[in-house]
């Protein structure tokens, strides 16, 4: 299981990774730099957040390991490990219509609401890594 053991990473490719859910107590890790970015990472077995200038990226309930993550002008992709099914929100651009792929499954179309949130479940029991793209219509 690909949990971040350093909490929070830059790729080589420029990506992120970041969460170790297998953690029985919160762990955080805060001012890591990232670009032009400052990013902060807490995560543990109910949750991880990653939040980028103090605004919430990501979010998963319980906790998940993310790998690839990336955030383009249309969106977001990544890959996500859990040992359960888990609830997960972006931070996006507010009153926005985004198309939602989970694995290999459309996941159809959600719109953020006025804060740029979008949730989305991905079921992760059993599933190792699953694949989450979301963009912009």
């Amino acid at each position: 299981m690909p949990v971040i053991k350093e909490l929070l990473r830059g790729e080589s490719d420029g990506s992120i990774s970041f969460g170790d859910y297998s953690l029985g107590s919160k762990s955080k890790l805060e001012d890591f730099k990232h670009g032009n970015d400052v990013l902060k990472v807490k995560t543990f077995q109910e949750i991880t957040r990653l939040e980028k200038n103090d605004s919430v990226l990501y979010e998963s309930v319980p906790g998940t390991a993310v790998t690839s993550f990336v955030e383009t002008e249309n969106g977001v992709r990544f890959t996500v490990e859990g040992p359960q099914d888990a609830q997960i929100t972006v931070g996006l651009l507010p009153d926005t219509e985004y198309e939602v792929l989970v694995g290999s499954a459309d996941a159809g179309r959600i719109k953020t609401n006025l804060g740029g949130k979008l949730s989305v479940s991905v079921e992760l029991a059993g599933a190792g890594e699953v694949p989450v793209e979301i963009r912009k219509n």
